[in-house]
């Protein structure tokens, strides 16, 4: 398997305390904190990811 390259928000800062992280994969896309990487991360699907942006665009 070759390793996730991982990319921030264009919106995030270097000095902000809070960062997600996000990698995408052909069958996923990983999630994980950028203060903390080796803690975990989420992996879902296309669809799921993309459901999710839309939802988080339309709440804001």
């Amino acid at each position: 398997m070759t390793a996730l390259e991982w990319f921030k928000s264009s919106y995030s800062g270097n000095d902000g305390p809070e960062c997600v992280e996000v990698a995408i994969s052909p069958a996923t896309i990983h999630i994980r904190d950028s203060k903390d990487r080796d803690h975990g991360q989420l992996a879902v699907s296309g669809a799921s990811w993309t459901e999710f942006l839309d939802f988080a665009v339309h709440s804001a």
